[in-house]
């Protein structure tokens, strides 16, 4: 194979609006289902390289520091690497010792790089050894909702992330859309009129910001 070729299979990856594949892995908190690890309850799955790299001891430090926030948002948090359970166990520690940081939740040993595999994680191009950083958020229903990927060496945004959590369940709520930049409190976007009957109701409107009929704002 020339050295400048790029592999162009096909890689295996749940969608947008799939069920989240299920799996069985050892984690650092035991042998974990996904499904029944679930339990009407959001998740985040979320991959990184490998233990004891510098990005990675950032971002993982970062999920661990904020876990209460998510926690508040009924969401719970799986990492995962393609690392051993003796390595993912002395790295939590080393980060604990060295910046008082307690990685507290699940990270998967994915040594076979099944789940990896399962969900797209390993990227080719990049590396075929090691996890891109993916991001998965898994509704209650088991449904997979958002997908973000980054390369191996630009860490994730904690607010970002946070900041599409908060508007997907706001959106289940409230049957509403996010404009760009939305941020927790700002005016949401209306679902646009179907019938003509809609549409005379929402020119009658007074509680929504119209700039047209098919674009309209109001606040929660």
């Amino acid at each position: 194979m020339d050295s400048n070729e790029t592999h162009t299979n096909p890689i295996s990856m749940p969608r947008i609006g799939d069920i989240a594949p299920n799996f069985e892995a050892l984690t650092t908190k035991g042998k974990l289902n996904l499904h029944n690890y679930a339990k009407g309850q959001w998740l985040v799955l979320f991959s990184h390289p490998a233990d004891f790299t510098p990005v990675c001891t950032t971002e993982m430090s970062a999920f661990a520091l904020r876990k209460q926030e998510f926690s508040d948002l009924n969401t719970q948090l799986i990492g995962l690497s393609i690392d051993s359970i003796h390595s993912h166990i002395a790295w939590v520690q080393n980060v604990r010792e060295k910046t008082g940081v307690y990685l507290d939740f699940p990270i998967i040993a994915d040594l076979d790089m099944s789940v990896s595999k399962l969900y797209g994680m390993l990227q080719p191009n990049e590396s075929e050894t090691a996890a891109v950083r993916a991001v998965f958020f898994i509704d209650p229903e088991l449904k997979v909702r958002l997908i973000m990927y980054y390369p191996l060496n630009v860490g994730r945004n904690m607010d970002e992330i946070l900041r599409a959590l908060k508007a997907l369940q706001t959106s289940d709520a409230h049957k509403v859309a996010m404009p760009v930049d939305w941020q927790p409190g700002d005016p949401v976007i209306v679902p646009p009129p179907k019938t003509l009957e809609d549409l005379d109701a929402r020119l009658a409107d007074k509680e929504v910001d119209m700039v047209d009929f098919y674009l309209a704002k109001k606040s929660l």
